[in-house]
């Protein structure tokens, strides 16, 4: 057992140390740093091949392993997780005026927790109480705080400047995983939540392999589209998007050049393990 461990742990190592490498090589376009949302384009670019890479080679095989579990047990843990963001959504709801829906989402928490057996069943749904999708990201963009930057994390993977405070400086501490004192198990809710999530997107990669000119932006012009429609509750001001000028539109939006459809992200990044 040990044995493997220890092959397992060099494999990865050197897998990490090839995707770095591999990074390094990132082709960066001409106008690379021209759309007025993305001025970090060419660092962005280095992240995210490493990014890419470390999916390909780990993130990815995992995930797909994953898949191989029964339905009902994936159904279960992916109700569980949903259910660790019903306390971040009640909180962001009522910052942002919403009694109603952040009373909805301590009941759903609270039915969840208990008659649904800690999440695996959504009980709350069958109620008539649905689920929410809040965070800390949303509820300063309400607040008129605009994005910043596009950010791109090494593993952690597409953000803004507003939307790193907001998953990585508050929602950890909304989150019941932050207060799970065996940091072992902690650590491995942690780590299967992201593979989790992960699984989850199995589907669309198809989609963005065959409809991106440039991955890298496609997943950006998406991030950001889906991070706007959220904050908006689905109905962006048309004139004034989030953190742009009128006339702060991207490169691509001349009516004759192919425009590509957003891919679906997962609602937020899976929360890092606390440092004890």
């Amino acid at each position: 057992m040990e044995s493997a461990l220890t092959f397992f742990v060099h494999r990865a190592a050197l897998s990490i140390l090839a995707v770095a490498f591999v990074s390094g090589c990132a082709t960066i376009p001409a106008d690379s740093g021209s759309d007025p949302r993305d001025p970090l384009e060419s660092f962005n670019r280095q992240v995210f091949e490493f990014n890419d890479g470390f999916d390909r080679v780990f993130l990815k095989p995992v995930a797909q392993v994953y898949e191989y579990l029964p339905e009902p047990i994936r159904d279960c843990l992916s109700n569980a997780f949903s259910n660790f963001r019903e306390p971040s959504n009640a909180v962001n709801n009522l910052l942002q005026g919403k009694a109603v829906d952040a009373a909805s989402d301590t009941c759903r928490f609270v039915v969840n927790s208990t008659v649904g057996l800690l999440g695996c069943f959504d009980v709350a749904r069958q109620m008539g109480l649905e689920r929410h999708n809040e965070d800390a990201g949303q509820t300063m963009g309400a607040w008129g705080i605009g994005p910043g930057p596009y950010l791109v994390f090494p593993i952690l993977g597409p953000s803004t400047v507003r939307d790193a405070i907001g998953f990585y400086g508050v929602e950890a501490y909304l989150d019941p995983n932050f207060y799970i004192n065996n940091v072992a198990l902690r650590n491995s809710i942690v780590g299967v939540r992201i593979v989790n999530a992960r699984a989850e997107l199995l589907p669309t990669d198809d989609l963005i392999s065959g409809a991106a000119l440039d991955k890298y932006r496609f997943i950006r012009d998406g991030y950001l589209q889906r991070r706007q429609n959220l904050i908006y509750d689905g109905s962006p001001p048309r004139s004034e998007p989030d953190g742009q000028s009128p006339t702060d539109s991207p490169p691509s939006a001349d009516p004759s050049v192919k425009k590509e459809a957003a891919p679906p992200l997962p609602d937020t990044p899976a929360p890092a393990p606390a440092a004890k």
